[in-house]
C-alpha cells in the first residue's frame, strides 16, 4: 500500500487506471486444467469495459495457441495474439544477438521452436549443428540426452539463453520443479550462466508492451520475485492476487522490490473501489482493521474483510521496515489474527 493509492481511494473501480491488464496466468487465471474461482468472470468484465487483456506467462512449453484455447475453454475471450510467452521474449532477445537463420538448439517444447522459427532462426537439437545459441525452457518431455547436447553446445561457445528461472511452478498437485531449477543443468555443467528472458527480467515485460501497446499497464500476479519484482523493475503498478503461491507472511515481509501497489483476494478485487490505506496516529487504518509497528513487533486490531487488514499490516510493517525486509518472526501472526 503506498501514499499515491490512498489518495487515488474513492475514485472508482482499481481498474480504472489502467488501460492493460498484464496477466500471470498460473496461480491468477488458473491452476493447471482448472480456472481460479471467478477469475473468467472477473476477466470478462474488464474486457467489456474496454480494457486490453494480455496473458504474459513465463511458461515456455505451450505456443500462444494452445494457451489461448486453454484459456477459452475456461470460458474467457482469447486469440493467440492476447498471448505473450516468455519463450517470444527469448527468441526474440536471441534473434537480436545472432545473425539471422542462425541455427539455435532448443532444450524445451513446442511452444520454444515455434517462438525461436518465428525470428527466422531455424531450431536444432544437436550440437553438432554448430547451433549460435542454446534457449531452454520448460517441457515435460525434457531429456538428458537434449540437456546435454544443450550442454555441449555452450562448451563449444553458443550464447545461451534461458525463457526464465522460475525455481518452482504452481500446479493442482502442488509446486513443481520450473525452468531456473532444470536449467542449472547445463549451468552447472558448463560453468556458464544464462541469460534470462522472463519475469523479472525485462525483456518478457518489453515484449508484452510491443505486442499490446499499452500506455499504462497494470502487472496482476501471484508471486513476489517474478510478477512484483519484474513490475518494480519496469516502472509500472501491480496487483499481487492471494491465489497463488504467496502468503499474508511472505506479503508481509517482502522487501522493497517485491511491495505490490495493489493487494487483492483474487481478481474480483480489480472491480472494487480502490483500496482506502491511511494513515491514524501512529498506525494505518484499512477498512474495519488498524495496524501499528511499536516494540519491534506487528500490532493488528479491528474486524472486517481479512484482505482489508492485511493492507493494513503492510502498510505499517512496509513503513517500519524501510528500504529492508521485516523479521518474519514479528509478523507470523498476523494471519491468525486476520482469519487466513
Amino acid at each position: 500500500m503506498t501514499v499515491e493509492q490512498d489518495e487515488a481511494a474513492g475514485s472508482g473501480s482499481l481498474l480504472g487506471g489502467y488501460d492493460t491488464l498484464l496477466l500471470d496466468l498460473d496461480g491468477v487465471v488458473y491452476l493447471g486444467d482448472h480456472a481460479v474461482s471467478g477469475a473468467p468472470e472477473a476477466l470478462e468484465q474488464a474486457r467489456k469495459e474496454g480494457v486490453r487483456l494480455a496473458f504474459v506467462t513465463n511458461n515456455a512449453s505451450r505456443t500462444p495457441a494452445a494457451i489461448a484455447e486453454h484459456l477459452r475453454r475456461l470460458g474467457l475471450t482469447a486469440a493467440a495474439e492476447d498471448v505473450v510467452t516468455s519463450a517470444q521474449a527469448a527468441a526474440r532477445l536471441v534473434a537480436e544477438h545472432v545473425p539471422p537463420g542462425s541455427a539455435v538448439l532448443v532444450v524445451g517444447g513446442t511452444g520454444l521452436r515455434v517462438a525461436v522459427r518465428s525470428h527466422g532462426l531455424r531450431p536444432v537439437t544437436t550440437a553438432l549443428d554448430a547451433p549460435a545459441a542454446v534457449i531452454q525452457g520448460i517441457w515435460q518431455g525434457l531429456s538428458y540426452g537434449l540437456l546435454a547436447e544443450g550442454a555441449l553446445a555452450v562448451r563449444q561457445g553458443a550464447w545461451f539463453v534461458a525463457a526464465n528461472g522460475d525455481t518452482t511452478m504452481p500446479t493442482h498437485k502442488g509446486e513443481l520443479p520450473g525452468n531456473g531449477a532444470m536449467s542449472r543443468v547445463i549451468a552447472t555443467a558448463t560453468g556458464v550462466e544464462p541469460v534470462v528472458a522472463g519475469k523479472p527480467e525485462p525483456p518478457l515485460h518489453r515484449e508484452s508492451v510491443i505486442r499490446t501497446g499499452a500506455k499504462r499497464p497494470l502487472i496482476v500476479g501471484d508471486r513476489l520475485d517474478t510478477d512484483i519484482e519484474g513490475a518494480t523493475r519496469a516502472g509500472v503498478d501491480s496487483l499481487l492476487v492471494l491465489t497463488g503461491v504467496t502468503g499474508p507472511v511472505d506479503l508481509l515481509a517482502a522487501g522493497p522490490a517485491h511491495r505490490p501497489a495493489h493487494i487483492a483476494a483474487d481478481l474480483s478485487g480489480l472491480h472494487a473501489p480502490a483500496a482506502d490505506v491511511r494513515r491514524q496516529g501512529q498506525g494505518w487504518t484499512c477498512g474495519g482493521w488498524i495496524a501499528t509497528w511499536a516494540d519491534g513487533r506487528l500490532d493488528i486490531d479491528g474486524g472486517g474483510d481479512p484482505v482489508d487488514g492485511l493492507r493494513a499490516a503492510c502498510a505499517a510493517t512496509w513503513e517500519a521496515a524501510g528500504e529492508g525486509r521485516a523479521d518474519e518472526d514479528a509478523v507470523k501472526a498476523a494471519p491468525a489474527i486476520l482469519g487466513f
